[in-house]
């Protein structure tokens, strides 16, 4: 019965401990780019970046990215995408839907030769915006 009192305390902590990294994962941006597809439908150079200070949350377990900007934007997580991870990239896709029920997906980069910068580009079928972002520690 000893025993059976500690395996149900050891398994009680290592759901507490799985619990505790379930936690949203939170970044700051600190500017913000974006390119659209001209009337032939080729991509236009990226705009020059701007300053951009919002808070963007990914939350894992309730599947939604939230970029706090002056129009809050949402995206549901509809589909995680295999993640890529080389010597030079760490890419972590996500199909996602928007506030507005537009499909997007969404891709987390960290650039490994690039002192681990890290972008989050939000691709529509029309329009890209790319954020650099760094943890909100």
């Amino acid at each position: 019965m000893k025993h059976i009192k500690i395996l149900f305390l050891f398994l009680t902590f290592c759901f507490a401990v799985q619990n505790s990294y379930a936690q949203p994962i939170r970044f700051k941006t600190s500017s913000v780019s974006f390119t659209e597809k001209d009337t032939k439908g080729n991509w236009n150079e990226w705009s020059e970046f701007v300053d951009a200070n919002v808070l963007v949350t990914l939350d894992a377990k309730k599947d939604l990215i939230t970029i706090n900007s002056s129009e809050v934007q949402s995206f549901k997580i509809k589909a995680y995408g295999e993640i890529e991870d080389n010597d030079e990239v760490n890419i972590v896709p996500f199909e996602c839907m928007d506030n507005k029920f537009s499909k997007c997906n969404i891709v987390i980069i960290t650039k490994k030769k690039e002192n681990n910068r890290m972008q989050i580009y939000i691709n529509y079928n029309e329009v890209k915006f790319v954020y650099n972002i760094y943890n909100d520690n």
